[in-house]
């Protein structure tokens, strides 16, 4: 396991120990959380970018349709 130091401003920091006790967690918890969850997300967009460069239009816009009805409310938040 790695160790890393980041600079950040002190306002952040007291917001996110404030959210780490909301969660019930310690701040290095909530930050491995949050990592993990960016990186998910820039996976995903990765592979999507892939599929889309391989010219299957068809199947990326079946993957954004099913996205859409998988959360509800996300098509009503992104017409607004």
């Amino acid at each position: 396991m790695a160790t890393l130091t980041i600079r950040i401003q002190d306002e952040i920091h007291v917001r996110l120990r404030q959210l780490a006790v909301a969660r019930g967690i310690s701040v290095n918890k909530l930050m491995e959380e949050l990592s993990t969850a960016a990186l998910a997300e820039f996976d995903a967009e990765v592979r999507f970018r892939a599929r889309a460069a391989r010219g299957r239009r068809g199947v990326g816009l079946a993957l954004l349709a099913k996205l859409d009805r998988s959360a509800p409310g996300r098509a009503k938040r992104r017409a607004a």
